[in-house]
């Protein structure tokens, strides 16, 4: 005999299966370290100190 499945769980149990696979998908995607951020701030800046300057005064 088959056992009762309560629709209303199942569906929910769906529902949150599919947001986690969507989520680690989106760390895949979109996820950075903070050390990451800190490295692309510091490259920023470092740029912009340097071109500041080299820049020519009027």
């Amino acid at each position: 005999m088959a056992d009762v499945v309560n629709l209303n769980q199942a569906r929910k149990a769906k529902a949150k299966a599919d947001d986690k696979a969507r989520a680690a998908e989106n760390r895949v995607r979109f996820g950075r370290t903070k050390a990451e951020k800190s490295l692309e701030t510091a490259r920023a800046d470092k740029l912009r100190r340097e071109l500041d300057g080299a820049k020519r005064e009027d």
